[in-house]
């Protein structure tokens, strides 16, 4: 059990469902404005806000992430005065993306000014699958719970994926492009290649653990994937339906073999593939179930997934 004078802050989403995984929802008294999952904290009050307009175009958005940064203006504001109430003995952050969440940098700088609490900042810093178990493991130990069972349990269901393809020659292995953002366009990269072999593809235009890179529009072209996964940054279903359209009106669209085979596809990016906690599995079977649909039916299809 934990300790009930416990108080933790999370200032990403990730985090959030890693100490709800963990049986901790209980105490966690604060998020950032884009924790929300599971629905039980949603009633929490919101320690951060953005300073930029995520309505906007993918265009737009891109150029003020940019500015923002260049200024050495963090794009998100933490509400010091909602941090001061809340009192937090921990807070729970990232140094992994200054674009994802806070920076571990601006955390620093607002717990500096909480003088009556001093709380412990865990910063998880995930690029892999492998890290995401660690940083379960790593809260798990600064909480005193156990965490072998919820990683036991994700690791399982990891290596069901691998067994089920492990016949598959590598022609039997599309080729995939998975998307992160349409303007600019950007490859999704960090844990996504991992994903994408350990579902029966081939990860194309990025590596494993590695930043997201700017994909230049004839790159797409010429390598010509089998398969393309929409996964934007930070939305859900509908908005990434709107996205892909800035790439489908192109005239070139329709040459793609992976247009002509009605194989490109659209997911809740924001729910799974975004986000580096414990729902990295489930976008682990997303992904099989759209690439080898003859293998794996998980049933996210109209959820998780679409067919564009």
């Amino acid at each position: 059990m934990t300790d009930s004078n416990v108080r933790i802050v999370s200032l990403i989403p990730g985090g959030t469902e890693i100490l709800a995984r963990l049986g901790l929802v209980d105490a966690i008294v604060g998020r950032s404005h884009e924790c929300d999952y599971p629905p039980e904290i949603l009633n929490r009050p919101i320690c951060t806000e953005a300073r930029l307009n995520s309505n906007a175009s993918s265009g737009q958005i891109h150029d003020e992430v940019s500015n923002l940064l260049q200024s050495a203006l963090s794009i998100y504001q933490i509400k010091t005065d909602v941090l001061e109430k809340l009192q937090p003995t921990h807070i729970l952050t990232q140094d992994q993306c200054d674009v994802c969440a806070v920076s571990l940098h601006d955390v620093e700088k607002a717990v500096a000014t909480l003088i009556e609490s001093k709380p412990q900042i865990i910063s998880l810093q995930p690029n892999l699958l492998q890290d995401i178990w660690a940083d379960i493991e790593r809260v798990g130990n600064t909480f005193s719970v156990d965490s072998v069972k919820v990683l036991e349990n994700l690791e399982a269901r990891v290596k069901i994926c691998q067994q089920k393809i492990q016949g598959l020659s590598l022609n039997e292995q599309p080729t995939v492009a998975c998307i992160e953002w349409t303007d600019p366009l950007m490859v999704a990269a960090n844990w996504i290649p991992e994903l994408v072999n350990l579902a029966g593809g081939q990860s194309l235009f990025c590596a494993t653990g590695q930043p997201s890179p700017i994909l230049p529009w004839e790159t797409l072209l010429t390598t010509d994937p089998d398969i393309i996964v929409f996964m934007p940054c930070g939305f859900d279903l509908n908005r990434t339906r709107q996205e892909a359209k800035l790439l489908t009106q192109r005239p070139e669209w329709e040459k793609l073999h992976a247009t002509k085979a009605g194989r490109v596809y659209i997911t809740d990016g924001n729910s799974f593939f975004n986000r580096p906690g414990p729902r990295l599995v489930d976008s682990l079977e997303i992904l099989a179930e759209i690439l080898h649909p003859e293998i794996f039916q998980y049933g996210y299809k109209g959820t998780g997934w679409e067919t564009l």
